[in-house]
C-alpha cells in the first residue's frame, strides 16, 4: 500500500488511506471457525445476526475485481451472443476488520420481470435475490448459503477512491445525468450500455461474505449431474431420459451416503427461488463425501413470479428420495400458522433494503412449495413411504448385484 501510494502521488493520483485492525472476536472470524460438516452455521450461531448487522456498515478500505473476473480478462470475446458468466459486475471489498465480502449492483429493479423469451444462461442476476436466497436457505434449515446482507455503497468513496486496480478505476465515467457510473472492461461485458449507475454515487447492492481462504479451507467444484445444455438447441440426457437417476445412482459418490440427497435439497431450493442456472455444486474437501454442497450464487433466482419451472425438480421427480427432516420442514412451512411466504416476509424485514421481494414473489413461494410437496405424495403412492422419505445418512442406493454378478465381480 505504502509503494502504491507514492506511485499514486506522483501521477497526481488521491488514494484514500484507512487505518486497518484485526479484531480475533470479530463476527467474520467466529462465522469462519463455526463452519462445520453440516452446515456453514449453526441455528443460533450469534456471529451470524452480528456480521449481517456489520456488514451494512463496515468501513470498506480496498475495493477489486473478484477472482473469477480476472481470470477471464483478456480471454472474453465481445463478438459472444453468450458470455462466459452473464453480464454482472462483481467485487470484492475489503473491509477495515480485515473482512471480505462479494459486492453485487443492482441491475434490475425488483417490479421487473425476466422476458419470456430470454435464455436463462444470459438472464441478469439479481442483488435482491441473493440476499432473498440467503434467507429462504435459513428458514428451509439448510444453512449452506454465507451470510448476505443489502447495503447501499457510495462507489466513489468506497470503491473508486480505495481501489488499487487500475483497470478498475479506468472503467469509472460520468453519465449525463451526472451520475457515477463503472462497468466490466472486457470482462463479461465490453460497452457502457451494460454499465451500473450510483444515484449520483449510492448504489444499491448486495453484500456476501466471504468464505475462508483456498489455502486454509479447500473447495472443489464439481458439474451438477443435472446440468443443463448452455446452448440454443441442445438437450442433456436427463431431459429426455426419465430413467436418467437410475444411472446416477449406480456411480460414485452418488452410490452411498448423502450426496444425491443433498443434489435434491438443491433441486428443491433451486425450484423455490426458480434458478436455472446451478452448472455446478461446491464441497469443503476437508469433510469428505460426506459434506454438505455450498448454495452459491443465487442472483439468477426470483426472476419470474408467474412462472414454476418444474424442470429444476428433475432430481427429486426422477430419484423419487428426500430427506425425512427436509419434508418435515417442508410440511411445517406449508401450514397456514407458519406460511413460507409470511415467514420469508417477517425475515427479509430486517434487511435495510427492505422490500426485498415484491409480494408477488413472496406468493409465488408457497405456490411452488405446495408443488414440492405433491411431487414427494406422487412418490409416495407410486414406490410407498418406506422407499421415498428417507434418514438423513443413508446406506448405499446402488443396487444390489444378482449372485452371479457377485461371482463376476470377485
Amino acid at each position: 500500500m505504502k509503494a502504491y501510494s507514492e506511485a499514486a502521488a506522483a501521477s497526481n493520483i488521491t488514494v484514500t488511506e484507512h487505518e486497518v485492525t484485526f479484531d480475533p472476536d470479530a463476527s467474520w472470524v467466529k462465522f469462519h471457525l463455526g463452519i462445520n460438516r453440516f452446515a456453514l452455521y449453526s441455528r443460533e450461531d450469534p456471529a451470524i445476526p452480528r456480521l449481517l448487522k456489520e456488514m451494512q456498515s463496515m468501513t470498506v478500505v480496498s475495493a477489486d475485481y473478484t477472482q473469477d473476473e480476472k481470470a477471464l480478462k483478456g480471454a472474453c470475446d465481445c463478438t459472444q451472443v453468450v458470455k462466459p458468466s452473464g453480464h454482472h459486475l462483481k467485487l470484492a471489498l475489503k473491509m477495515q476488520n480485515f473482512a471480505k465480502a462479494m459486492f453485487k449492483p443492482m441491475r434490475q429493479q425488483r417490479d421487473e420481470e425476466t422476458p419470456e423469451d430470454l435464455f436463462y444462461f444470459v438472464d441478469f442476476q439479481r442483488h435482491n435475490a441473493e440476499i432473498a436466497a440467503f434467507h429462504l436457505d435459513r428458514i428451509l434449515d439448510f444453512r449452506r448459503v454465507p451470510p448476505v446482507a443489502g447495503r447501499l455503497v457510495n462507489v466513489t468513496g468506497e470503491v473508486l477512491q480505495v481501489t488499487h486496480n487500475e483497470d478498475l478505476r479506468a472503467v469509472f465515467f460520468n453519465s449525463p445525468a451526472n451520475n457515477t457510473c463503472f462497468f466490466a472492461k472486457c470482462l463479461y461485458v465490453c460497452k457502457t450500455e451494460y454499465a451500473v449507475c450510483g444515484s449520483p454515487d449510492l448504489l444499491e447492492g448486495s453484500l456476501s461474505a466471504y468464505l475462508p481462504g483456498l489455502s486454509i479451507a479447500p473447495r472443489i467444484s464439481i458439474p451438477n449431474p443435472w446440468i443443463r445444455s448452455y446452448t440454443f438447441t441442445g438437450r442433456e440426457e436427463w431431459e429426455v431420459n426419465p430413467f436418467f437417476c437410475d444411472t446416477i445412482k449406480q456411480l460414485y459418490p452418488y452410490n452411498s451416503g448423502n450426496r444425491l440427497l443433498n443434489i435434491i435439497d438443491m433441486s428443491i431450493f433451486d425450484f423455490l427461488i426458480s434458478n436455472m442456472d446451478r452448472h455446478h455444486y461446491e464441497i469443503f474437501t476437508k469433510f469428505g463425501d460426506e459434506g454438505f454442497l455450498l448454495h452459491l450464487d443465487n442472483a439468477r433466482g426470483f426472476g419470474r413470479h408467474s412462472q414454476d419451472e418444474m424442470s429444476i425438480l428433475a432430481p427429486l421427480s426422477q430419484c423419487c428420495m428426500i430427506k425425512r427432516s427436509t419434508l418435515v420442514r417442508l410440511q411445517l412451512l406449508a401450514r397456514p400458522e407458519y406460511r413460507l411466504s409470511d415467514v420469508m416476509r417477517e425475515s427479509l424485514e430486517g434487511d435495510p433494503l427492505r422490500p426485498i421481494l415484491t409480494e408477488p414473489h413472496l406468493l409465488a413461494l408457497d405456490r411452488r412449495l405446495q408443488k414440492v410437496l405433491g411431487v414427494v405424495q406422487r412418490c409416495v403412492r407410486r414406490l410407498g413411504e418406506a422407499e421415498v422419505i428417507t434418514r438423513d445418512f443413508v446406506k448405499s442406493t446402488e443396487r444390489p448385484q444378482a449372485a452371479t454378478e457377485k461371482k463376476k465381480v470377485r
